[in-house]
């Protein structure tokens, strides 16, 4: 199985290649629309800011290749933030893939960083996790859906926020599963064989 891990110059790609590596993948690192062909499965991650990576996306035209993509997504913090429409992070468009925008959280200090409980609702992207495992975050931002339906975990700074969401086979996640032991490779090692058992089927 092949997975596309996107690099838009701001992402934790190290980390996220050798947590897959641990998988058994060997990622293709992404940089390009072209990369995306043959491609079962695409892992876009991020670090910093929403209206720099989208830049970065546009300038190498993966912002349209991302909207068309069919196949399975796993957005990773940023990536997350970039499936939805907007963020007030700088009023900037984003992917538009799930409706809804990008918010500031309420709690302070800010960036919220560090390991926060994640309360899932049995998605299968945390099987074999419990609900209210500790995750790893780095962020001021978390995304608001239109739909709430689509919100599958939360976790809290200041109220609680959207952790993780799941429209269709778009999957986002606030937190950073290559940075969160063994629950974050548990969460990985599950959007895997959904991607495997998504190609087997087709």
């Amino acid at each position: 199985m092949r997975i596309a891990v996107i690099d838009h110059g701001a992402g934790n790609l190290v980390s996220i290649v050798a947590a897959l590596e641990r998988l058994g993948i060997d990622p293709v690192v992404a940089a390009a629309p072209d990369a995306l062909e043959a491609t079962d499965a695409v892992i876009l991650p991020g670090v910093g800011a929403t209206g720099t990576a989208m830049a970065r996306l546009n300038e190498r035209g993966l912002d349209r290749a991302l909207a068309a993509w069919p196949g399975p997504m796993l957005g990773i913090c940023v990536g997350l933030q970039l499936l939805f429409d907007t963020s007030d992070e700088d009023g900037g468009s984003c992917l538009g893939v799930i409706p809804g925008t990008v918010r500031e959280l309420a709690g302070r200090p800010l960036p919220h960083m560090g390991w926060n409980d994640v309360h899932h609702r049995g998605d299968p992207l945390f099987d074999g996790i419990p609900s209210g495992e500790p995750f790893y975050f780095v962020h001021s931002y978390a995304p608001v859906p239109e739909d709430p339906a689509v919100i599958i975990a939360t976790s809290a700074h200041g109220g609680r926020f959207t952790a993780a969401v799941r429209s269709g086979n778009r999957i986002g996640v606030q937190f950073h599963p290559e940075r969160s032991g063994t629950a974050g490779l548990r969460l990985l090692s599950n959007f895997v064989r959904a991607c495997r058992q998504a190609t087997h089927a087709a």
